[in-house]
């Protein structure tokens, strides 16, 4: 195998460690759960096994760039092209229980992208892609259909992104207990690393803007990771000492009878 491909294989795969870890220790976790945060904790759980999937199928479709096998690279692609569409549904899912702690809202929410996402793949199935473009470093595939890029960009992109960007700012506009914000603001910083660079990663044409994208979406994972996690040196000299991390939440905020300070 080149060393270009070799170092995506293991980009790939270690994306697909840490976020298949992260999700477990999350479960693992569950009995620290509360009413409040249950739900947010299991669509980011969903999340990221998403996440770890569409990796682990982007891992073997650089094995099979190398070992020249364009049919089951192309094949993987489609496997592929199913968990990184839906990612977007537990993603808008969770922001919207942070910003009304609504269930229903939130379930409706990620009906509606589930929508999107069914039409993505829709129209990339009956469009179908061109041939793999096999370089030193990777294997790009270009979608044929611009209608199902377009609703990624539209339906799948600009909307989660949109909606990162307004808690961030909400976060900063409060008063936020010190432990929420460092959990919230670099889990959404995390986030966005990673949805932003799986964009670039899907559209570009380029061998290493795809690598580039790549490494950033494992360095959103490891901060992901860390934004739940981070070290006890870290804790200290940030005076978040806690034995669990909750995601901010808007309703909490409104609600007198929640103490955000527990």
């Amino acid at each position: 195998m080149s060393a270009g491909l070799l170092l995506n294989t293991t980009i790939c795969f270690a994306i697909t460690i840490i976020s298949i870890t992260f999700a477990a220790v999350i479960v693992k976790t569950k009995p620290l759960w509360n009413d409040n945060t249950k739900p947010s904790l299991r669509a980011l759980t969903a999340l990221w096994v998403l996440i770890a999937i569409t990796y682990f199928f982007t891992a073997l479709r650089m094995i099979s760039a190398y070992s020249g096998n364009t049919g089951l690279d192309m094949s993987i692609y489609y496997a592929a092209a199913v968990p990184f569409t839906f990612t977007s549904v537990p993603l808008v899912y969770t922001l919207i229980y942070i910003l009304t702690g609504n269930k229903k809202t939130s379930t409706f929410t990620g009906v509606i992208f589930s929508t999107f996402g069914l039409a993505y793949l829709i129209f990339l199935f009956n469009q179908g892609i061109m041939q793999p473009n096999t370089s030193y470093w990777t294997s790009i595939i270009t979608v044929n259909s611009d209608i199902a890029i377009d609703i990624y960009l539209v339906g799948l992109f600009i909307l989660p992104t949109a909606m990162i960007l307004g808690i961030m700012a909400l976060i900063v506009l409060r008063k936020v207990p010190k432990k929420q914000l460092y959990h919230t603001a670099l889990l959404l910083v995390a986030i966005s690393f990673v949805i932003d660079f799986m964009l670039i990663d899907m559209i570009t044409n380029l061998d290493v803007m795809q690598l580039v994208a790549r490494i950033f979406i494992l360095i959103g994972t490891i901060l992901a990771y860390l934004s739940y996690f981070p070290p006890m040196t870290l804790q200290e000299k940030l005076g978040i000492e806690e034995k669990n991390y909750e995601p901010y939440n808007e309703a909490e905020e409104n609600d007198p009878e929640v103490d955000v300070n527990a």
